[in-house]
């Protein structure tokens, strides 16, 4: 079976691994980075979130999987709250997989 992964700072993966999901605290951007190329190495997750202010500064990595079948990339709130771009992501996904905007503005 495979896991489902959470990258973020030390407060956000908190209350993710009290649920038994698999966290690993990454500082910044670049820890984040390295994180997700090691997680996605295997393919053992399926699904992998990461902290909209660390996914930002590596966009261009989690891009590579916006149409992978086999690990999906999302972005979540930090403790801070949302940037929107979570949302936005979400929105483009279903876009994508319907051909139009369900969601509304």
């Amino acid at each position: 079976m495979r896991k489902i992964a959470v990258i973020g700072g030390r407060e956000t993966v908190m209350g993710f691994r009290a649920l038994g999901l698999d966290t690993f605290d990454a500082a910044d951007a670049k820890e984040a980075g390295s994180c997700l190329k090691s997680l996605t190495k295997d393919e053992e997750y399926a699904i992998i979130y990461i902290e909209e202010k660390l996914a930002a500064g590596i966009s261009s990595e989690i891009s590579k999987f916006k149409d992978s079948p086999a690990t999906a990339i999302i972005t979540i709130p930090g403790r801070e709250g949302s940037d929107g771009s979570s949302m936005e992501a979400l929105r483009a996904a279903v876009e994508r997989a319907v051909g139009r905007n369900i969601l509304g503005d």
